[in-house]
């Protein structure tokens, strides 16, 4: 039987993608739903994929959407796509941005749908409430980021004694604090290694993408942040490693291409055997070096916040993400990010610990409209 399964944000990078395994394996899936935000782009996966439903956020494509297909189930806003993630499948794909991407999850758990997961805010925000939920509901949470789909599929005995993150180091990663203090959006949405989405990418030049990633790596492998480290590896050939207690190291190595590792959780518990591309290692050279933590203090509070716990991670999310749209937008300078991120924790932080899924909401409503006030009495 061909496994079910549902993607929220197909239009995305992560969504298309997922879509280009799919096409390698039309005898394993069959796509029941789709949803994105407003991007025409799904009446094309539809008229491809014939879902049984789809849920967008916006009216006006969602009238589109059935005027052209009649007889299909359309969702319509933030509601719709809680719906769409509550239907039950085999395999809901979360690739949506921010943390719209966190209600969602819980719904999908309480269907009891397994997650192949490449939300980060998911953890980063509420991993506190959702990695419990998960337990408690039997549903399994799978790794979609190349990282951690390198550090699960690395994990083949106890006794760990760190994980240690590759990061490429972004579009910045050569540049000096000098440089980087005019340095443009423009600029930092020119990835040397991957081809994603901006607000992803300009979170891969601050390293506050690895910061999100070792919240993340907390949550998922239950991990001490302490046993997290962050090596620039320029190549993205290494994915992680997992050092054990006896000293040996287990990498998972590929070419990078997010197909892989998507392709890696939608098939689980199997092994694909399509390559989109294979590395030659033939006079290669493989480098790592140490994250400044000086040039990009995103990385440093990122830290903080994943030993604090509580609401600290929701709060420096919450800030990240109006910070990056403003500087999209041409609107901050790229030390603004963490100085605002900071003001924000200065300002909303005391130890709160997550007792309920709706603190987290009201928190991140509060701290973006605080971020918000700040860019504009600029």
């Amino acid at each position: 039987m061909r496994k079910r399964l549902t993607i929220l944000g197909s239009t995305g990078s992560i969504g298309k993608q997922a879509l280009e395994v799919v096409d390698k394996y039309p005898d394993k899936f069959k796509v029941t739903g789709l949803c994105c935000n407003s991007n025409e782009i799904i009446i094309g996966q539809i008229k491809k994929y014939s879902p049984d439903f789809v849920a967008v956020l916006d009216s006006s494509l969602a009238n589109k959407i059935k005027s052209k297909f009649p007889n299909l189930r359309v969702l319509l806003g933030e509601e719709g796509i809680c719906d769409c993630a509550s239907v039950k499948v085999d395999l809901l794909l979360n690739a949506l941005v921010g943390i719209s991407g966190l209600r969602p999850t819980i719904k999908a758990i309480k269907a009891g749908n397994n997650i192949a997961l490449a939300n980060k805010e998911t953890l980063v925000a509420g991993g506190e409430l959702v990695m419990p939920l998960a337990k408690e509901y039997g549903v399994e949470i799978l790794p979609v980021d190349s990282e951690h789909s390198a550090i699960w599929q690395s994990l083949t005995a106890k006794n760990v004694s760190r994980i240690l993150l590759t990061a490429s180091g972004g579009a910045f990663r050569d540049w000096d604090k000098e440089k980087l203090v005019e340095a443009k959006a423009c600029d930092a949405l020119k990835h040397p290694n991957w081809d994603m989405g901006t607000k992803v990418t300009v979170d891969s030049a601050t390293l506050m993408n690895k910061g999100l990633e070792i919240i993340e790596a907390m949550h998922l492998f239950n991990v001490d942040v302490d046993d997290i480290n962050v090596l620039v590896h320029r190549q993205s050939v290494v994915h992680s490693m997992v050092e054990y207690a006896d000293g040996s190291v287990i990498a998972q190595m590929s070419y990078p291409d997010m197909r892989l590792p998507i392709q890696i959780a939608l098939l689980y518990p199997e092994r694909g055997d399509f390559a989109f591309e294979k590395y030659d290692f033939i006079g290669k050279t493989l480098t790592f070096e140490e994250a400044d933590e000086q040039r990009f203090p995103c990385l440093a509070i990122a830290k903080y916040c994943a030993k604090e716990k509580g609401v600290a991670p929701v709060i420096m999310n919450a800030a990240n993400e109006i910070l990056v749209k403003a500087y999209l937008d041409n609107k901050i300078k790229f030390y603004d990010i963490p100085y605002y991120i900071r003001k924000a924790l200065d300002a909303y932080y005391s130890g709160q610990r997550i007792t309920e899924e709706e603190q987290i909401y009201e928190i991140d409503a509060k701290v973006r409209t605080f971020v918000q006030d700040l860019i504009d009495k600029r």
